[in-house]
């Protein structure tokens, strides 16, 4: 059988979900409120830019901030694709949400995403220039244009999961909601690698000359004997043979090293790493 849009907009199973929808022009701060406004309407999923965001984790989709053109953007974001419109379908009946906030530009493209998803048609509509002041809109454009930065409502350890590639950073947020108790919670600003130079990659030899330069700055690494670095469309996977200085525990230096190499290289690269293996050959006698 073959499910085509008409037929997933009228499929059962997600009409009993309530939308609450926020919009505004594209780079005006949605996303960035997005989290203050899911708390503050009790949403506890948020679908933004092709992805579906539960509490700390992308559960599903595809981020449109990801693709290369305006056009394919868009398409993204508004579940053109049956197979990316069922995978966020089947996560939300999965997760038994009672409301969700859908972002959207205009309103017609809310209702082009809640009908791809065979959701309900929005309780409430919201605009992003009403909930926030004419300071914030300009800094969040600006920052859009010049800067080339999104904002992604979730950690940024979920986020470089998906934007392996791009420069992610995170951004706390004090959030204090109607009748609940004030939390901090994350948010992500990520930049495409290309946003300033054009398109470009960092060749494996680079990451693994920096590989070996942050080994060596850890106390207890006596050589470094090989860096291997195997690439992929979704990160990369890095192994590194030591040979460490006797008198170190050495456990807890190959510890040291693994979680060194993955915070200081996905920082420095914005190239998220699958796996860091750290294999100590030997110990080495002063």
């Amino acid at each position: 059988m073959v499910l085509t849009g008409k037929e997933i907009a009228t499929e059962p199973g997600l009409q009993g979900i309530e939308v609450i929808a926020l919009v505004g022009p594209s780079g005006t701060g949605k996303s960035h409120h997005a989290m203050w406004v899911a708390q503050e309407y009790g949403c506890r999923a948020i679908i933004d830019d092709g992805l579906l965001i539960s509490g700390s984790r992308i559960v599903a989709g595809k981020s449109a901030k990801r693709e290369e053109t305006k056009t394919a953007a868009v398409r993204r974001a508004v579940f053109t694709s049956a197979a990316h419109a069922l995978e966020v379908r089947a996560a939300l009946e999965d997760l038994k949400v009672e409301r969700v906030l859908v972002l959207g530009t205009s309103v017609s493209m809310i209702q082009r995403i809640v009908s791809r998803l065979g959701l309900s048609e929005p309780s409430l509509i919201l605009d992003i220039r009403d909930l926030a002041s004419e300071e914030e809109i300009r800094e969040a454009l600006w920052r859009r244009r010049q800067e080339g930065k999104h904002v992604i409502p979730a950690p940024a350890f979920e986020v470089k999961k998906t934007f392996s590639g791009y420069l992610v950073d995170p951004l706390k947020i004090f959030v204090r909601a109607r009748e609940k108790m004030p939390a901090v919670m994350e948010r992500s600003v990520v930049r495409p690698t290309y946003s300033y130079f054009g398109n470009f990659y960092i060749a494996d030899n680079v990451v693994m000359q920096m590989a070996t330069k942050i080994c060596y700055e850890i106390e207890g690494v006596k050589r470094v004997l090989r860096v291997l670095v195997l690439t992929t469309g979704d990160g990369a996977m890095l192994e590194v043979e030591l040979v460490l200085k006797s008198g170190f525990p050495v456990f807890e230096v190959m510890q040291e090293v693994q979680s060194k190499l993955k915070q200081k290289l996905e920082h420095l690269t914005g190239i998220y790493l699958l796996s860091v293996d750290v294999i100590t050959k030997k110990i080495g006698l002063d």
